[in-house]
């Protein structure tokens, strides 16, 4: 009969004779009566980290499972630091939570804790989303936030994201500190579950109103959304919080004719129509796209469950029904803003727009054609957040996104945020259409004007102990033996975020990078080509991000010089990879 190794059977007799809730216990009573083993070593064999973004990981019992006492550590570590932090401070918290099975519950757990510790709590009376969770954050004056969410993983998976008072995730040295603290809590009888109703506050509509306000300030083209009330829209929240705030938000722009997939409309953790809730994944708006098929609508929307993450499929130069890649949502969104503000006379020269290292550089030639500054950041959307922080008051932050789904329009929070891009992205579309275009054609015409820049993200799996080192083998060779060309262009410039150096192998000169330290590598050819190298933070893969770029002259050329560039990128790819 199979036995648990020792330290495994240790820290489970540790949960066993604890002050842990009886339903616990029988249910690792149950575990080990049914041979288990596999199941109880996953759950037990270490404590799940909390990492600079918070935890996240499987809902059940253990050290290695979201559940009320792994949130509790975390809560209690947050705590021992905001009390340390604002020493002589009255400590005011916002905590919001998405969908996700165990949530609600969970969220009241979190605020228990909190207010038991003398820290006082605004906990949202039902789901909500991210981004109106840092919104609160700023808007209550709060030192501090949580949201309850695991974004677009599995339905097995919960999560706990932190957030400091200016509404944007952890970032350092804070986040560091907060580390420290909630890794003493090694004992659940160092956390104060009882929870003090004097020091927790229900809030929703209030706020609601105040963030959907904040929103439709942000509206600028409202004659020709007048005009174009009637554009078609389909919208999925796929089961998530975005089903709260998206629909009163075009409504409040003017947007008349939107279709909500109702099977999708229902907030259910088991997201039961979708494989995965991600809408990134085609399969997660399949629904949404039938739909539009059906009433030959115009534009299609989804969002992640948390709300801070949208997809769109419009129809292309064909008439088919397709899903643009967040590089080509997120460039739209900023190039329509710069022309928007320009149209309207807003643009004075202090505006910027910021975007990630791995995410479309046809964003900083578009901001250059428009006399507007281009920040690069991190991978990371609460890098985005810290800078607009910085800039604050000095400068106008005017859009920002990665190429992961995740954009955010205006300065009325720290993080990126499903809602507004709705909004806005909805709005350029009527704009386009008002005069005679579609989303597709200027798209295209956004090409041919400033370039056509294509990109691909091609991610390698290196499983288990032996596949992490294989990965930090192949950064280690591509940092000491950087390839001389790609495609036959030479590299002309290496830019090392781990040694925080870029270095143009012309001049052989080297510049410093300013920017907190990152294992990530790029390569720049004379031809424009670029292709950025990173292990994940959170699966076992390396990831290849890779940018090629070259002139469109007309809308008929699209298709062709399309595939010239999907042949380019496959031959790039496997310079690096073969």
């Amino acid at each position: 009969m199979q036995a648990l190794d020792s330290d495994i059977q240790e820290k489970i007799d540790q949960w066993l004779n604890g002050n842990y809730d009886e339903a616990t216990k029988e249910k690792i009573r149950q575990q080990l009566d049914n041979g288990k083993y596999e199941e109880l070593t996953d759950a037990f064999y270490r404590n799940l980290e909390f990492g600079t973004g918070g935890l996240r990981g499987i809902m059940g019992v253990g050290s290695n499972r979201v559940n009320k006492y792994t949130f509790g550590m975390a809560t209690q570590g947050l705590s021992n630091y905001l009390k340390k932090k604002y020493p002589d401070n009255e400590i005011k918290v916002a905590i919001a939570y998405d969908c996700r099975n165990n949530s609600q519950s969970l969220a009241k757990t979190v605020a228990d804790i909190f207010s038991a510790n003398g820290i006082y709590v605004y906990l949202f009376d039902g789901l909500r989303p991210t981004p109106e969770l840092s919104f609160a954050i700023r808007e209550l004056d709060c030192q501090a936030g949580v949201m309850l969410t695991a974004s677009h993983n599995p339905k097995e998976y919960n999560g706990y994201k932190a957030y400091d008072a200016n509404g944007c995730q952890l970032v350092s040295p804070e986040d560091k500190a907060v580390i420290q603290e909630v890794q003493k809590i090694d004992n659940i009888d160092e956390i104060n579950f009882n929870g003090d109703e004097n020091y927790i506050e229900m809030v929703g509509e209030s706020i609601d109103e105040k963030y959907l306000a904040a929103i439709t300030e942000l509206s600028i083209s409202h004659d020709a959304i007048a005009r174009q009330k009637d554009l078609s829209i389909v919208f999925s929240p796929i089961h998530g919080t975005s089903g709260v705030m998206v629909p009163p938000a075009l409504k409040r722009y003017g947007f008349e004719n939107v279709t909500l997939v109702e099977e999708q409309m229902s907030f259910d953790g088991d997201f039961p129509t979708v494989e995965y809730p991600n809408p990134e994944e085609e399969e997660a708006l399949s629904m949404a796209l039938e739909k539009a098929k059906d009433i030959d609508a115009e534009l299609v929307m989804g969002t992640d469950p948390d709300a801070d993450r949208v997809g769109i499929a419009v129809k292309d130069n064909h008439g088919e029904w397709v899903l643009l890649n967040g590089n080509q949502t997120g460039t739209l969104i900023i190039n329509y803003m710069l022309n928007a503000w320009k149209e309207a006379g807003k643009l004075s020269g202090d505006e910027y727009v910021v975007k990630t290292i791995v995410t479309s550089y046809l964003i900083d030639h578009i901001a250059e054609q428009y006399g507007v500054d281009c920040y690069n950041t991190l991978t990371g959307f609460k890098y985005i957040g810290e800078l607009i922080t910085e800039l604050e008051g000095k400068k106008q932050f005017i859009a920002g996104g990665e190429e992961s789904y995740g954009y955010l329009i205006g300065e009325h929070v720290r993080d990126k945020d499903a809602v507004v891009s709705a909004a806005i992205i909805a709005e350029m579309t009527a704009y386009y259409k008002d005069k005679g275009s579609s989303l597709f054609e200027s798209l295209l015409d956004m090409y041919i004007q400033h370039g056509y820049y294509r990109e691909r993200l091609v991610s390698i799996y290196k499983r288990g102990r032996k596949g992490a080192e294989e990965i930090q083998q192949m950064l280690k060779d591509y940092r000491e033996n950087p390839p001389a060309s790609l495609d036959g262009s030479e590299i002309v410039m290496v830019k090392d975020y781990k040694m925080q150096k870029a270095k143009d192998l012309r001049s052989r000169e080297t510049e410093t990078i300013d920017l907190p330290t990152s294992n990530v590598l790029q390569f720049f050819t004379e031809d424009g080509t670029i292709v950025s190298v990173r292990p994940s933070g959170t699966e076992p893969k390396i990831k290849f991000y890779c940018s090629v770029n070259t002139n469109l002259e007309n809308r008929a050329e699209f298709d062709e010089v399309t595939q010239r560039l999907e042949n380019k990128m496959d031959r790039v790819i496997a310079d690096l990879t073969d």
